[in-house]
């Protein structure tokens, strides 16, 4: 897959995350700033971060949306400061076609799209028009499945319909199953464990699982106390060939995926 000027293949990569929001449920607040932001991509990057994932909007659950003006306000002058300062690609986590936009303009060479192309018709556009690649997640408004693993590859696959319906080639695509959305606890933990299922749809995957609620339910642990249970998704990421693992804990989390490639003998 390419994002920006990078090939990433056969191994598994860090989307470090940095929110500049004050709202997001475990970190935000803490990179709201543009000086804070680049300092903690600086770290990230130290750490072992091979994409930084931007989000000027958080959409944890029972989130408050904000403006596009807002929230293009918050996310581009982070991403036109890391650009000019560190070579490394940049996702815009947005659904949103005029953020997307804006941030394509400030550098962002990937848009990670929690609704999948299916919010806002222009996003897709964004993405051909600009030549960038994209992250399509597995969303939708409810939990009301016929057959939970097939509507999940459905609803996937007619995301991949409306990228391809743009001319996005295929090595800009990665996909994401969507832990903590539209899903109830015992379905997160399922997608999760058959991860490997959606590597029939023949796009690489990422897995994002960092700190989020079923971690939580499952250890009685707040947000800032998940990292063991993220740490062993990350394991399973790897063993499932993801390509992409998204979490806040870099440092850790790199760890985990060289030690777990190691033991597979891919280094």
């Amino acid at each position: 897959m390419k994002i920006g000027n990078k090939t990433f293949k056969d191994r598994t990569y860090i989307m470090g995350i940095l929110n500049v929001t004050p709202d997001s449920f475990s970190d935000g607040g803490k990179y709201n700033t543009i000086d804070k932001a680049l300092f903690r991509a600086e770290q990230m990057i130290k750490d072992g971060a091979d994409v930084l994932d931007i989000g000027g909007e958080s959409t944890r659950p029972n989130y408050t949306p904000v403006s596009d003006l807002e929230e293009i306000e918050r996310v581009v002058p982070v991403i036109e400061k890391i650009k000019s300062n560190f070579d490394i690609p940049i996702s815009l986590d947005t659904y949103k076609g005029d953020v997307a936009e804006a941030g394509a303009k400030a550098g962002a060479n990937l848009i990670n799209d929690i609704w999948g192309f299916k919010h806002d018709d222009k996003i897709s556009d964004v993405v051909s028009k600009f030549n960038l690649s994209c992250c399509l997640m597995h969303n939708r408004n409810n939990t009301n499945y016929s057959n939970f693993f097939f509507d999940v590859i459905s609803d996937l696959k007619e995301s991949v319909k409306i990228a391809k319906s743009k001319n996005i080639s295929d090595d800009k695509i990665l996909l994401d199953p969507g832990v903590g959305f539209a899903k109830t606890y015992e379905q997160n933990l399922e997608i999760i464990n058959k991860l490997e299922l959606l590597n029939s749809l023949n796009y690489p995957l990422l897995l994002g699982t960092s700190r989020k609620s079923v971690i939580g339910l499952t250890l009685d642990l707040p947000a800032n106390e998940r990292l063991e249970g993220t740490l062993s998704t990350t394991v399973l990421a790897v063993l499932k060939n993801a390509l992409f693992v998204r979490v806040h804990d870099v440092l850790e989390n790199k760890r985990a995926i060289l030690m777990t490639e190691k033991i597979l003998g891919r280094w």
